[in-house]
C-alpha cells in the first residue's frame, strides 16, 4: 500500500515538473519570437528558426501553439506589455527623449513594437490586428494618464478637441512612432536618420510646453536605464 502511494506521489511530482517545464519552454519561445519579430519582421523568421534558437525541435512547436499566427499574437501582447512597463512612472519628457533616440532607433528587437511592426500589422489577419490595436490603445492610455497628471501651463487655452490629454497623447505617439520608422528607413550612416529624430524630439517637447511657450531644440539624452538602449528602466 505504501509503495502504491509513494509511486502515485512520484508520478504527480513528475507531472508537475513536466507542466512547469512546458510552461518554461512556452515562455522562452514567446520571448524569443517577440524580439525576432520586431527585429526581422513577421515573415523574416520561420517557426523552425525560432524553435532552434529556443533549443527545441521544430515538431514540438505545435505542442505549444496551434499556428504561427497564435504565436504572433502572444509575442505582440508581450512586446506591448514590455514597452508600457519600460516607460511607466517616468516623466513624459524623459520618455520622449528615450523613444526618439538613436539607441532606440538602432535596436528594433528590444524596442517598441509600434515602431517596428506597424507597417506589417496593417496586413495581419483581423484577430491578430486586434491584439496590435489593443497594444497601441494601451500606450495611448498610459501616455494620456501621464499628460493628465502634468500641471497645465497658464498660457494654455481652455480644452479643445486637439488640446485634451488624449488628443495630445495620440499626436505625440503618432509623431514619435512615425519618426522612428522614417529614421530606420534611412541608411544607418545618413545624417537624415538623426535629423528626423532630433526635429521630432524638439517638436514633441515644444508641444508639451504649449503653443505660447516654445522650447529650444533638445539633443538626445542618455538612455533612462544604463545598458538598455533607448529604454526606460523596467
Amino acid at each position: 500500500m505504501m509503495i502504491i502511494i509513494s509511486k502515485a506521489a512520484e508520478n504527480e511530482a513528475g507531472m508537475r515538473i513536466t507542466k512547469e517545464k512546458k510552461q518554461e519552454n512556452h515562455q522562452r519561445i514567446v520571448t524569443i519570437a517577440a524580439e525576432r519579430f520586431r527585429a526581422d519582421g513577421f515573415d523574416g523568421v520561420g517557426v523552425a528558426d525560432l524553435m532552434a534558437q529556443a533549443g527545441l525541435t521544430h515538431g514540438g512547436f505545435y505542442n505549444h501553439f496551434p499556428s504561427k499566427e497564435a504565436l504572433v499574437a502572444e509575442a505582440l501582447a508581450q512586446s506591448f506589455e514590455e514597452t508600457a512597463a519600460r516607460y511607466a512612472g517616468h516623466e513624459v519628457g524623459a520618455v520622449i527623449d528615450a523613444y526618439l533616440s538613436r539607441a532606440h532607433r538602432d535596436a528594433p528587437g528590444q524596442g517598441c513594437p509600434a515602431a517596428a511592426l506597424s507597417g506589417e500589422a496593417a496586413r495581419l489577419p483581423a484577430e491578430t490586428r486586434a491584439v496590435f490595436g489593443a497594444g497601441i490603445a494601451g500606450l495611448v492610455a498610459a501616455l494620456e494618464a501621464s499628460l493628465a497628471a502634468r500641471p497645465t501651463p497658464a498660457a494654455t487655452p481652455a480644452a479643445t478637441p486637439t488640446a485634451t490629454p488624449r488628443a495630445q497623447a495620440i499626436g505625440l505617439l503618432a509623431q514619435a512612432v512615425g519618426a522612428v520608422m522614417l529614421s530606420r528607413a534611412c541608411p544607418d550612416s545618413a545624417d537624415l536618420a538623426d535629423e528626423i529624430l532630433a526635429v521630432c524630439r524638439a517638436q514633441c517637447h515644444a508641444a508639451l510646453q504649449g503653443p505660447d511657450q516654445p522650447g529650444a531644440p533638445r539633443a538626445a539624452t542618455a538612455p533612462l536605464s544604463a545598458g538598455d538602449p533607448g529604454r526606460a528602466g523596467r
